[in-house]
């Protein structure tokens, strides 16, 4: 028994380093500028109503596959962190169904990759969208916040209103319970993990890709506005009272909404 549990803490030891050097690289990669350019830093600003800042000078255009890999890059850094504790039960289950060593460790890994996969595609999307909002004279070319009063009133009136949406509740409950969610849909076998991570990363899709928007407002590339919505997303997701803080965002971003339309 206490040989079993060594291996088993050995194991979670191990995915969740594993998990953090991805992290790590993840941000590593965007405070070198992720391809645009410019260092992370250069693009960062404490503001509250971004679009009365300067854009500074010139502009950058990245090709689309560097946007999506931008995107994808600050999504997995973003998302990772509360994925874990579905990464480290699943494990556990694989476990408990007597599949160990390799199998477990490909099956975990597959797991992994499915989740990311899902924000893979609401990256494209994202990606599509800068490359049409900046363009447009929406965002700024060069530090790629929002210089309209108006997109940001949007952005964030939407943000907020999803917050007390059914389907947001619905996608929020499913990542919130990864152990319910693994006995409603889990499926041994090793391939069979790619598939439930996709599907636990479409709910995870669901519930934050307006709060990703967010990033329209206060600069793709801002590691204040990034390292902000990844805290909140692991609070909402993790903590006991997550629903309610939710909630509480949610009011806090249609209230900011009105006063940037005051504030052109």
């Amino acid at each position: 028994m206490i040989a079993l549990e060594t291996i088993i803490g050995r194991e979670r030891i191990a995915a969740l380093a594993g998990m953090a050097i991805l992290v790590g690289l993840c941000w590593f990669y965007l405070w070198s500028g992720a391809g645009t350019g410019m260092s992370a830093l250069e693009m960062t600003s404490v503001a509250l109503f971004p679009h009365r800042l300067s854009g500074g000078a010139g502009g950058m255009d990245p090709s689309l596959p560097t946007v999506i890999l931008m995107w994808w890059t600050m999504m997995i850094a973003m998302m990772t962190p509360s994925a874990a504790p579905l990464v480290l039960l699943y494990r556990n289950v694989l476990r408990h169904h007597g599949m160990n060593g390799a199998s477990s460790s490909v099956s975990t890994l597959l797991l992994l990759s499915g989740y990311l996969t899902a924000w893979l595609a609401f990256s494209v999307f994202a990606a599509l969208l800068q490359k049409t909002l900046q363009p447009a004279g929406l965002i700024s070319a060069m530090m790629l916040w929002s210089k309209s009063a108006t997109l940001s009133a949007i952005v964030l009136a939407a943000a907020g209103l999803y917050q007390f949406s059914p389907v947001k509740r619905a996608c929020l409950a499913q990542c919130r319970a990864p152990a319910r969610f693994l006995a409603e849909h889990g499926r041994m076998g090793v391939a069979s993990g790619f598939v439930l991570g996709a599907h636990h990363g479409m709910y995870c899709v669901g519930c934050c890709w307006l709060l990703m928007t967010l990033l329209f407002v206060g600069g793709v590339m801002n590691l204040v506005w990034i390292a902000t919505l990844s805290l909140f997303v692991f609070v909402e997701k993790l903590l006991a009272r997550g629903e309610r803080v939710g909630q509480v965002l949610g009011l806090v971003l249609i209230g900011w909404a009105a006063v940037t339309l005051l504030m052109r």
